[in-house]
């Protein structure tokens, strides 16, 4: 049984060139993604998630209800975000499309800030009431915005051992965005390099079981992911070793390297600037 539990995670295939590296996900680990301020870490993580389809407990202390809501009405039609407020705004058919977009995502939304163990309990609890069983994916965004853990490694350490305790306890992955140093030399002489473990904030990157670092070029927006932490498999503290992959913002997307993605839907001929003239 305990085999069992351990099986890879469904692949994302703008994910190929992590996995080339040998990085392999599993059920009821404790992932971290840790990266420097503006690195698209939330928008990772919840792109992650979606893509693989998993029933999903997200808690959001770092993003707003709006943001995370737009992030998403975008990322599954391929419209900007612009184009989701004033599409919302406007009403009618428009907010009816984005609605019906993010109809049968298996993705719950809690907020709040700061995230306690309450709130957890009391989520998991109503999970398991709606749908008789455990979420098979709890993602914490993120490790400093845990009650009594912004600064202290003391706090920080024992919430990192209750997530790995959760995952134990439900097999679900949790997956928990961490930040690293903005001050270190290496910010300051490669800011676009993923940080390497030792600039993780308080070494937390050591507790889970896959701890991976992330970077994003802003310029070219190719995103740099790099696997500093791996039980069972290859690894690079360091993180110069990396995979990269395209960044797109605008829609909370990521694809490989050389395939690009369109800004708008072409399904969705209207511009956000008619509609908010129709609105």
């Amino acid at each position: 049984m305990n085999a069992e539990s351990g099986k890879e995670l469904p692949r994302v295939p703008a994910f190929e060139a992590l996995y080339g590296l040998g990085c392999r996900p599993r059920h009821g680990e404790v992932v971290m993604i840790a990266g420097r301020s503006g690195t698209q870490k939330s928008g990772l993580a919840l792109y992650w998630v979606t893509q693989m389809r998993l029933p999903t407990l997200y808690f959001s202390a770092d993003m707003s209800a709006f943001t995370a809501s737009s992030r998403l009405a975008s990322m599954m039609t391929g419209d900007t975000t612009a184009m989701v407020e004033a599409g919302m705004a406007a009403g009618g058919r428009h907010r009816a499309h984005y609605i019906d977009a993010l109809s049968g995502i298996p993705l719950t939304l809690a907020f709040g800030s700061p995230i306690t163990w309450q709130a957890i309990d009391e989520e998991l609890e109503a999970h398991v009431e709606l749908w008789d069983s455990f979420p098979q994916v709890i993602v914490c965004d993120n490790l400093m915005d845990f009650a009594e853990a912004e600064s202290d490694y003391t706090a920080q350490m024992a919430v990192m051992s209750g997530l790995t305790e959760l995952a134990r306890a439900t097999g679900a992955t949790v997956i928990v965005l961490h930040h690293a140093s903005d001050k270190s030399w290496e910010a300051k002489s490669d800011p676009w390099a993923p940080p390497s473990r030792d600039q993780v904030k308080g070494g937390l990157s050591e507790k889970p079981e896959l701890s991976l670092s992330v970077a994003l070029d802003p310029t070219s927006h190719e995103y740099r992911i790099a696997v500093i932490k791996q039980r069972m498999g290859p690894c690079d503290p360091t993180a110069r070793r990396y995979a990269t992959m395209r960044c797109h913002p605008e829609v909370t997307r990521f694809s490989p390297l050389e395939k690009l993605i369109p800004a708008a839907s072409p399904s969705q001929p209207w511009s956000p600037t008619k509609i908010l003239d129709a609105a």
